[in-house]
């Protein structure tokens, strides 16, 4: 029998996600969408000296979507650009298969989705969505 797709922690994750918040202030934001899924995460963030001090996003995703702009929302804040596209590119290869650490906390919760190709674009996009805010930070 093989295991579920969306495990209960997956699931968990995914209800956790924050509803969109007011910031104090908008110094960028950016809304991508994944091609192979049509999920839509749009981010706003407010950055200190470089680093994430604060980010409001609006996720239309699957679970694991959801579940990934929670994890990446637990551990935003204290982030560069840098961190970010770190974080994305490991994310990627080990969505690949690449056999590698990651360094964002409880990515790896995201396992179950490794071998399904078509969840990988909405479990990279709020990276990718956040990685764009900073590119849009004034």
């Amino acid at each position: 029998m093989n295991a579920p797709l969306y495990t209960t922690e997956i699931l968990r994750l995914a209800a956790s996600l924050d509803a969109p918040a007011e910031l104090e202030r908008v110094d960028g934001e950016a809304e991508v969408r994944s091609v192979t899924c049509g999920s839509r995460v749009a981010i706003s963030i407010q950055v200190e000296k470089g680093r994430v001090e604060a980010l409001s996003q609006q996720v239309h995703a699957c679970a694991f979507g959801q579940a990934s702009a929670a994890l990446l929302q637990r551990s935003a804040v204290g982030r560069s650009r840098d961190d970010v596209e770190q974080a994305l590119g490991e994310l990627g290869d080990w969505l690949a298969g690449e056999d590698i650490a990651l360094s964002w906390p409880g990515l790896d919760a995201l396992a179950p989705a490794r071998p399904k190709a078509g969840r990988h674009g909405a479990i990279l996009l709020p990276f990718r969505a956040l990685l764009a805010a900073f590119e849009d930070v004034r």
